[in-house]
């Protein structure tokens, strides 16, 4: 197995990371991958590998092709792979792990190590650091913050397409329920309690 410099080296050099895609998004799933390793026993060579080059390959949210973005990403991953010293055996295994693990895709995991590369993207979807992203990708698509006659989607159907905030509503709050992992599960409640204190401030805030 490379060391996993060998892997952030790839990154910079081979992958166009955006901002909400970057390498210190890649560094804090792959350290999310580790929390989830202390408690879920899996092959710990396929879930680093895979966490690490889970988006060597990115699309842009409104990209017409955005659903075959982890496919993109899982073929380009083993290419670079079968350049290294990676024990072959294992490569069907990172593919299905990068594959399983878009939101976007739609594809159910089906292996430990495709559940806990899943989680650990999707944590960091969540919580502060979520809340961050949620915006940069807002303002990278020139869509504005909130909708001012119904910021919280209390009587009108969420429309993330168009509000920013809405994307609270119509993926992030659920992804809870998404996590394969009790312990992801339990840390993915922690992160969406701190994202309604948010949303209570921003209403105080907004008036």
């Amino acid at each position: 197995m490379p060391e996993e410099v060998d892997y952030k080296f790839f990154l910079i050099n081979n992958c166009s990371l955006d901002t909400a895609h970057d390498l210190a998004h890649v560094q804090r799933v792959v350290a999310n991958a580790k929390t989830l390793l202390k408690t879920e026993p899996a092959d710990r060579n396929v879930v680093i590998t895979s966490a690490w080059l889970h988006d060597c390959a990115v699309l842009p949210k409104n990209h017409p092709e955005r659903k075959s973005a982890s496919k993109l990403t899982a073929d380009k991953a083993i290419t670079f792979l079968k350049s290294t010293d990676f024990p072959e055996s294992k490569l069907n295994q990172v593919h299905h792990a990068i594959l399983a693990h878009s939101y976007s895709a739609g594809i159910k995991p089906k292996s430990i190590e495709a559940e806990i590369l899943q989680d650990a993207d999707r944590l960091d979807a969540l919580g502060a650091i979520g809340i961050a992203r949620c915006l940069l990708v807002g303002g990278q698509l020139n869509r504005p913050l909130y909708n001012p006659k119904d910021p919280f989607c209390e009587s009108r159907k969420p429309n993330d397409l168009k509000w920013t905030i809405d994307h609270f509503y119509t993926k992030l709050f659920n992804l809870p329920e998404t996590m394969n992992t009790m312990s992801a599960r339990q840390e993915a409640k922690k992160r969406v309690d701190f994202m309604e204190i948010y949303l209570e401030k921003l209403s105080t805030e907004i008036g």
